[in-house]
Order: C-alpha cells, then sequence, then structure tokens
C-alpha cells in the first residue's frame, strides 16, 4: 500500500478550517454554520472508516492489472513523475466531469456538492459510495500502461491535499498566470455553484487547462450560490451520504420498464421519463434557445 499522507494531512485540515472559521466569526463572515459543519466532519469521517476497505481492494486491482503491464515505466527517472502527474489529473478531471453527467456516478458525488456553505469544512464532505461504485474505474488504464499502483494510490492523495484549500471564499483572485493554469478557489467556486450558469463547470483537480481546453470552463463572475439546485435539506451524514441513491433506485424501479430503469442510471441528473425534472442542458436549451452551440465557451457569458 501507498504511503497514507492524506490520513496524515488530517490535523492539518481541522486546524486550517478551525482557524477559517474562527476569521469567519470575528469578521461576521457567515461562512460557517454548526449543524452543517458537523455533517461535513461526519462525512469525512465515515470516508476515512469506508477507505480502509475500498482502497485495499482497489490496490489489489490495480496490482493484478499491473501484472499485464503494457510498458516498463521506470520510476527512478524525472520523466515518471511528470507523466504520473498529468496522467493522474486528468483522469480526475475525466471521473469529475462524468460524475455530473451520469447518474449513477452523481448519486455519490452529490455529497461533495450537498453543503450550502463554501468553507474548508465542506472539502472535507466526501462520498462513503465512490470507490465501491466503480470511481476507480478512470484511474484503472494506469497499471496498464505501467504505472505502479502505489504511486497511482500516492497521487491520487497528493491531489485530494491540494483539492483541499481551494474551498474557500476567503481567498479571491490569484495572479493571472496561476489562474490561468490551476485550480484555484476563484474556479472551485463556480463549480459549487447551483447557478443555472455555473452549473456543471470547472471539473478541474490541480489543472485548470482541461476545462479550458475541452469546454467545460467558465470564470467567476458573482459570487456563487452554493448547494444543489434541489437541496438535501438535512444535516444527518447517513442521510446525505445516500438519500440520493435511494430516490434513484426508486424512480428506476417505479419507472414501468427494464429500459426506462436503466436510463435513469445512465442520463444526466435531473433526467426523467416523463419531463418532471430536467436536466442542466434542458434548463439551458429552453431559457439561451438562440446559443446552444456555445454553452460550452468562456466567451458566452450567461
Amino acid at each position: 500500500m501507498p504511503p497514507a499522507i492524506l490520513y496524515y494531512a488530517i490535523p492539518f485540515f481541522v486546524l486550517l478550517l478551525s482557524v477559517e472559521a474562527w476569521f469567519s466569526y470575528k469578521e461576521n463572515k457567515n461562512l460557517y454554520e454548526t449543524r452543517d459543519t458537523f455533517g461535513s466532519l461526519g462525512l469525512g469521517i465515515g470516508n476515512v472508516l469506508t477507505g480502509f476497505v475500498t482502497k485495499a481492494l482497489i490496490f489489489g486491482l490495480f496490482t493484478f492489472i499491473y501484472q499485464f503491464r503494457l510498458f516498463e515505466l521506470n520510476a527512478t527517472k524525472w520523466w515518471y513523475w511528470l507523466l504520473l502527474f498529468f496522467a493522474d489529473d486528468f483522469s480526475y478531471y475525466c471521473f469529475h466531469r462524468v460524475s455530473h453527467h451520469v447518474n449513477y456516478f452523481w448519486a455519490s458525488h452529490v455529497v461533495h456538492h450537498s453543503s450550502q456553505h463554501y468553507n474548508l469544512a465542506a472539502a472535507l464532505r466526501q462520498t462513503w459510495t465512490g470507490n465501491a461504485t466503480g470511481a476507480f474505474l478512470f484511474w484503472a488504464w494506469m497499471p496498464l500502461v505501467g504505472f505502479h499502483p502505489v504511486w497511482i494510490l500516492f497521487m491520487q492523495q497528493i491531489s485530494l491535499i491540494y483539492q483541499f484549500w481551494i474551498h474557500t471564499e476567503t481567498i479571491n483572485k490569484l495572479p493571472k498566470p496561476v489562474e490561468f493554469i490551476f485550480n484555484t478557489p476563484s474556479h472551485h467556486r463556480v463549480h459549487h455553484g447551483s447557478d443555472l450558469k455555473y452549473l456543471d463547470k470547472n471539473h478541474a483537480g490541480i489543472l485548470i487547462i482541461w476545462d479550458r481546453l475541452l469546454g467545460s470552463f467558465k470564470a467567476e463572475e458573482e459570487r456563487p450560490n452554493y448547494g444543489l439546485t434541489k437541496n438535501i435539506d438535512s444535516f444527518n451524514p447517513a442521510i446525505i451520504a445516500f438519500k440520493t441513491w435511494g430516490e434513484l433506485i426508486k424512480k428506476a424501479f417505479s419507472s414501468g420498464s427494464f429500459i426506462t430503469a436503466f436510463k435513469y442510471f445512465i442520463k444526466s441528473p435531473g433526467w426523467s421519463h416523463d419531463g418532471s425534472t430536467k436536466t442542466t442542458a434542458q434548463l439551458r436549451k429552453e431559457l439561451y434557445p438562440g446559443i446552444q452551440a456555445n454553452l460550452n465557451k468562456e466567451t458566452i457569458h450567461l
């Protein structure tokens, strides 16, 4: 197993969010709400506990795949780490983007977006079901091409540690070169916005360049409204972790046919067979019918 640096970072996460919470209280910023914060902490603890099992299983699977690797990549070479970094970051981007467009993955990822506050505690609001339901598949190609499973899981931890600090409103915008290349608090605030123009944007892990290149980038304009288009309205970690799964399964089983039920799992969040709820794309099409082809371009300001 790789070094568990993410677990060693947890005390520093708690320290930093405590400082931010104190700053929020002192400056009357209202960045924190007690029940919401404890809900986030509960979800973070649950993620750590489930991770002990799921990460071990994933490591075993990746080790098995690694036996059939197509290339021998030398971890003592500097370029190995550069390739590893880009491979992991692009894999995260793909996973993250799909998680916003496929209900099956969204049912786990929705947990991270469930807070109506944007702070360092929200960074700890993590899924309990993501690894168990296949999030790891987006990285499964890496051992096949020759990246050792130890270093794949190590780089995943680096990415998650990086993403902690961008969950804050206390940092406005960084210098333009940094904003152009890296995921920043400004970019990630957009990602957590529930406003129609911000939905499903900025899926980056560390590098924002994937969003710029692949049409999912949106610059921050006014302050986003955080949370979901339909909030879970509970601070209970177990309800937050499983409610969307329950709703998805209920809709699928009551849809009337196997094909329609299957569609509920592979279609985008908001899709319904009877049109009672709508996806982000459908809502944008209704609101901006003349610019459908350009909705993903940064030059279109919705």
